[in-house]
Formats: structure tokens, sequence, C-alpha cells
């Protein structure tokens, strides 16, 4: 596939629709609806309404953040005494809220804010489930350039705002430091990859004997989002899962680092992978290093000083070809539902925007590990405390946006993960399953995204 478009100008197209067929045929629950060509009021208008006494918040408690999210929402209640808000558990992960918020378009009663990940708010705006908030942010006195503008413009399609970031993160390397040092490697992040091939047979050797000791590296459950952290490797050696719209999961690049991701596991057997949870199988001590998001760092500091096992953090290895901008970002943010009234839309842009604000996306930093996405976020008091938190936002100044591949094509994000099994975990060869998805990926762009683009 030679096309070639760029994300400005698809992002500024208008009108565009995924229907739910075309949706269910790759893989996920649609969320069908009238379109982007939504109604929507004024300012003026928006200055009229009243907001409505009661809301619901779905969620999946991402960072295992309910409780954090609790005491957000009786701030907010606090500060906004006519406002009350219900906190709906929307299931464990991103898909099952989505799943959830789909089931809720055939009735009359859908929830009025909810968590979108980086794989599904386009699929709402496409679909006309979400409102575009630029006059709601007006509305209620917050700007988009109140937040982090390389996690805000994440959100931006159709020349429109369509949500807020809010647990937002970017994967991180960890390791553990006893491990490290018993191999007589240095205690820190390998800078490329290559570093830590030649590293990790000692270090699998040096701790072999520990009783349930598996790895010295551990890549992620195929289910934990493979097709976001192989990007990393990916990007490191020259590769892609695409370019822009063009698919280039089976290039030459491409091919060479998914083989040396086998080789890592089949050939040279000092790598493996999660059956559930990588970061759960290093705090155990199974294992040496995996990488993970950034929203798992407080838990896992807390799990390491618990077991009083020393653990490190650093910045994505680079690879053979790029050392730098070699990590994604990731997360969700929070995005209101279209099928609500006014008042209850004006209710949570007051409720979506207070717990973005510099205090509360302090606050989540603080018990997670996600990114401040507030820009005014003032995250001193946190890097006191948790020295290792540094890493996470300085990471974030060379991050690199994801590939269309796995973000904008839908049900892209599961074929990746598809062919990373074969690949990882069924010995498949490698350039066969490359091209086989790349044949999957450009049939889902040929149907159900070009025919949207405009020349």
């Amino acid at each position: 596939m030679s096309i070639s478009l760029t994300r400005k100008h698809f992002l500024g197209l208008a009108g565009a629709t995924i229907g739910a067929a075309a949706m269910a045929a790759c893989a996920g629950p649609s969320t069908d609806g009238a379109g982007t060509a939504l109604k929507t009021l004024s300012p003026d208008e928006w200055s009229k309404i009243k907001p409505a006494s009661s809301i619901s918040f779905m969620s999946s408690h991402p960072g295992k953040s309910r409780d954090t999210e609790m005491k957000l929402i009786e701030a907010f209640q606090s500060a906004n005494p006519g406002i009350t808000v219900n906190l709906i558990t929307g299931g464990s992960n991103y898909e099952e809220v989505a799943q959830k918020f789909q089931t809720a378009q055939a009735g009359s009663e859908v929830p009025d804010v909810v968590v979108a990940s980086d794989v599904w708010w386009f699929r709402y705006a496409v679909s006309g489930a979400i409102l575009p908030i630029d006059d709601l942010l007006k509305a209620v006195g917050v700007s988009t350039s109140d937040y982090n503008p390389g996690l805000i413009g994440d959100y931006k399609h159709a020349n429109q705002q369509w949500a807020v970031p809010y647990a937002r993160s970017t994967p991180l390397f960890y390791f553990n430091k006893d491990h490290f040092k018993a191999a007589g490697v240095p205690e820190r992040a390998p800078a490329t990859w290559e570093e830590f091939a030649e590293w990790a047979p000692g270090i699998k050797a040096a701790n072999s004997s520990g009783s349930g000791y598996q790895n010295a590296y551990q890549y992620p459950a195929i289910a934990g989002y493979a097709g976001w952290t192989l990007q990393n490797v990916l990007w490191g050696q020259g590769g892609s899962w695409s370019k822009e719209w063009e698919i280039t999961a089976d290039s030459e690049a491409s091919t060479a680092a998914m083989q040396w991701v086998q080789d890592s596991i089949v050939k040279h057997g000092w790598a493996g992978v999660s059956s559930k949870n990588a970061i759960t199988d290093l705090q155990a001590g199974a294992v040496s290093a995996t990488i993970s998001s950034s929203a798992d760092l407080a838990a896992t500091l807390k799990a390491a000083k618990e077991a009083n096992m020393r653990i490190g953090v650093g910045f994505l290895p680079g690879g053979s070809v790029a050392s730098t901008q070699v990590c994604p970002t990731g997360g969700s943010g929070l995005v209101v539902a279209s099928k609500t009234s006014p008042e209850r839309q004006l209710a949570a842009a007051k409720f979506v925007t207070f717990v973005t604000n510099a205090q509360s996306t302090t606050a989540l930093s603080a018990a997670t590990g996600y990114l401040p996405v507030a820009a005014a976020a003032d995250i001193s008091s946190i890097v006191a405390q948790t020295p290792e938190f540094q890493t996470v936002v300085d990471q974030l100044k060379v991050t690199r946006t994801q590939d269309f591949a796995r973000t904008f094509l839908p049900g892209g994000d599961q074929e990746l993960a598809k062919a990373a099994t074969k690949i990882m975990n069924e010995k498949a060869d490698v350039k066969s399953a490359l091209t086989e998805l790349r044949g999957t990926l450009e049939g889902i762009y040929n149907k159900d995204v070009k025919p949207k683009l405009k020349a």
C-alpha cells in the first residue's frame, strides 16, 4: 500500500463515520452512533444551562486508582455541593469499559463521563458516541492550554477537542538491582537492547538458583497491549507497525526486530512471555527485568520495599538504529457522552476539568505513577518522596507518537496482539506472520478507513 497521508490531514477531516458492522468485524465492541455531525451548543447557549444535580463516571480505575478516584470525587462534590457523582466500575480494563459503554448506547441511560483509552477515544469520536468539548471547556472556564500540550493534542479530530488527558503513561524499564548486582552488570537500565542482550545470559546464570526464578527478562503478557510495548523494539531497530497509513509491519527492519524478539525467547532463552502480569513476576523475584506502564510505579516500589527488594526504573532501551525517541505514550483520557442532556454534559465538564486540574492530577500521579496532565502541576513533592518518578517525567520529553496501525485502525491493536502471539508463543515464522498481519491491517484500512478520507 503506497498511500501515505499525514496525521494532520486525517484528523482535520469532518463527518467520518465507522459503522457498527465494520467495527465488529475488526474485533472489539462498536460504538455506532449518529456520526460526528453532532449539534452542539454555542458558548452563549451553554451559559444559560444549569448543571445537573447528578452524573455518572464509568472507569476501570486504571493503575488501581479506585480509592484515589473516590477521594477526587469527594473533593469535587465538596467544591460543587450541587452535583453528585456516581462512580461506576466499568470493568478491569479499557476494553471492558468500552463494551459496557457500547451496551449502554442501546438504552436511554449512558454514563456521562467515560475513561477512554488511546485506541478507543477515536472510535467514539467518529461514531458520534461522545461530544466535542471545545465549547464545554470554555463554558467552565478551562482552556486546552491548561494541559500538557504533548498530551491534550492527542485528542484532536475534525478540528475539535474530544477528550482531556487523565490517566496517561509511558512504559518504563523496571529491573531488579540485586539481580543485576549478582551478575556484575551495571545497576541501571541498559542504553540499548543490544547492551541488555550482552548482560542477559550472565543475569540469568547468576540468579537461576533462586526459587521460582525464570528469566532475565519477561515480555509483558500479550493481552497486556503487546502492540503498545513492542513499538519500542521496532522503533529502535528502524522498524514500525506503520508509517502513517502505510503498513510497514513486514518491512525488512520490522521483520529483523521481531526476529530478535523471537530469538531472545526461543534461540537464546534468556527471555520469556508473562502469562498474566510481568510486573507481578518481577515483584515475585521470578524475573530480573520487564517493561510495564509507569502507572505501576507506586505499587511496584511499595511491593519491593515490603519484600526488601531493590527495584530500579529507567528509560526504555534504544536499538541499533535509534537510541532515543523510542518510547510511546499511552493511557486514557476522559470523554463526555453525547447521548445525555446539556445539563448533564455541563456538569460532566465541570467534573472532568476538576479531576484533571493541577491539584487532582498531582494526587493521581502520586498514588500511581501516571503522568501529571495539567501544565501547572507541581510534582516536586512527588519526586521528593519518590525520586524514581522524575524518570517518568523526563522520558515524556523524548516520546514518539504511536503508529497509526495501533491507534487509528479499528481492531488494529487486537491484530497486533494476534501476530505477537504467533511469533512469541507459537514460534511461527516471523516473516510469514508479519506479512499476514500487513494484509489484515491493509484490509481494515481499505475497507473501514480509506473510504472516509477526503482527497
